[in-house]
């Protein structure tokens, strides 16, 4: 059971609320206070430098490593950091951190994004240079939009360590499983679906100029490694992929990278245990995508999926009759949902 305020029922009302009202408010929503975080730059995939907050509780019980989405940076990613408050208060260590080509990361790496092609293994390599820092198992990957898309990817690559990574300090069972938030989960049609819409037209030309200011963030810390009339040439989401990381990876064309990395073709592949909540009016995805989501992963024993009518996107407050249905002490359902998840293992009671 999942139900929003009656004037979020809508998925873009909701999805405009998070994006704009809530992010001047959501301190006063969590009563738990910030983790002491400590600056700590991890080694991912091929050596590549990412910059990450690490808090320890005493007698930690498990850890939580996260990521956000599309663009961005640790500390304007509120949403991310609601989590990583409740996550501390209940006993986890937590580890937040800046993906390839975004906040201080960019700093550190003129490497760009792959979209889970690396970010996967990136995940992994955290895991185990957490273990060393004393962050126990059991370990969760978490995210929510393309950061979910990037945690499954992470799952995945778990799954194989001892083949890739035989050397790494890690094994494959402090591995328990992820859960993720809205997680792109087909970048050809949801893009084609935003191109076609309006409003679609509008957040993907949002998206696209926060994504050309994260390149020219890059040009400035790195000018010989990325081009800037190849900046200045993308004008869309697909621009940026073609004019600036195809060819990096490898690939003919967009729509091939976009197969290659869409977990929609990945999800048959999971093992551990993986939570999926989606919203139905989620207004950034293709709506003809949900029964194709729903066959996927009523197929696989290992995916939880919990696709709900309502929510938005990375949306999923709640309302009153709800949080006393859950037992909630705030509004952040989709949060609680997944702490109940990584609970779960540690306490049999837990939902």
């Amino acid at each position: 059971m999942y139900s929003p305020p009656p004037l979020l029922r809508n998925g873009l009302a909701m999805t405009v609320h998070m994006a704009w009202s809530a992010s001047w408010n959501w301190e006063s929503t969590v009563r738990d206070s910030e983790p002491p975080y400590q600056e700590q730059i991890f080694r991912g995939a091929n050596e590549v430098p990412l910059f990450g907050w690490m808090a320890i509780p005493e007698s930690p019980r498990g850890t939580i490593i996260a990521t956000y989405g599309i663009t961005g940076a640790l500390e304007n990613q509120w949403y991310l950091r609601v989590l990583g408050r409740k996550a501390f208060a209940q006993g986890f260590a937590v580890i937040l951190f800046d993906w390839r080509a975004h906040g201080k990361t960019a700093e550190l790496s003129p490497t760009l994004t792959s979209d889970g092609l690396y970010e996967g293994d990136d995940f992994v390599h955290i895991a185990a240079q957490a273990k060393r820092l004393g962050c126990p198992a059991p370990m969760w990957f978490t995210g929510y939009s393309l950061g979910g898309q990037l945690a499954l990817w992470g799952i995945k690559a778990a799954q194989s360590l001892a083949s890739w990574a035989p050397d790494l300090g890690l094994e494959s069972s402090e591995i328990a499983g992820g859960a993720v938030i809205c997680p792109n989960l087909e970048s050809n049609r949801s893009f084609s679906y935003l191109a076609a819409d309006g409003i679609g037209r509008f957040i993907e030309k949002k998206i696209a100029q926060s994504l050309c200011q994260l390149a020219w963030q890059i040009h400035r810390y790195h000018p010989e490694d990325i081009d800037p009339e190849a900046i200045a040439r993308v004008d869309s989401i697909h621009g940026f992929d073609r004019e600036l990381v195809i060819g990096r990876l490898g690939f003919s064309s967009v729509e091939e990278y976009y197969h290659a990395t869409s977990p929609l073709y990945l999800l048959p592949q999971i093992q551990k245990p993986t939570l999926v909540l989606y919203a139905a009016d989620d207004p950034i995805f293709d709506p003809a995508l949900v029964p194709d989501i729903q066959e996927v992963c009523a197929q696989n024993p290992a995916i939880d999926l919990r696709l709900t009518p309502h929510g938005g996107h990375v949306g999923y407050q709640s309302d009153r009759s709800c949080q006393a249905f859950w037992e909630d002490s705030d509004r952040w359902w989709a949060w609680n949902r997944i702490l109940d998840w990584c609970n779960a293992p540690l306490d049999p009671s837990a939902i």
